[in-house]
């Protein structure tokens, strides 16, 4: 159900935290020198690619008027903390179960990408 801008009050303002956040991620990166050990790149891969696949997610859901902050934030936590725990279990069993967590947030990410450019066109 779409709101005017006007019903919504302030919950438009509410999608930029996640962009935001993640200008302000990309920016200290870039920034500071910080290397992430090898042992933990894994972690750091799924973690990187749960947090892009929620912001355009969120980004999706606003062009399409559906946006909730409580559905982004569960949403960001579940998909980081499920990836995270297939990524130790895989390390713990020697098999690559983050591979799962990439296929799986990288055609998620593909999905939204390819939802908000027909949106915008």
């Amino acid at each position: 159900m779409r709101h005017s801008p006007a019903q919504n009050g302030g919950r438009n303002l509410l999608v930029w935290f996640p962009v935001l956040g993640l200008v302000l991620g990309l920016l200290i990166g870039s920034i500071f020198s910080l290397s992430v050990p090898v042992r933990y790149s894994r972690y750091a891969a799924v973690g990187i690619l749960a947090a892009l696949d929620s912001v355009l997610g969120a980004l999706r859901a606003e062009i399409e008027g559906t946006y909730r902050n409580k559905v982004f934030l569960s949403g960001f936590v579940s998909n980081t903390l499920l990836a995270a725990l297939l990524t130790y279990m895989g390390d713990r069993l020697g098999v690559e179960l983050h591979l799962a967590a990439i296929v799986a947030f990288g055609v998620r990410l593909f999905n939204n990408l390819a939802i908000i450019r027909r949106h915008l066109l």
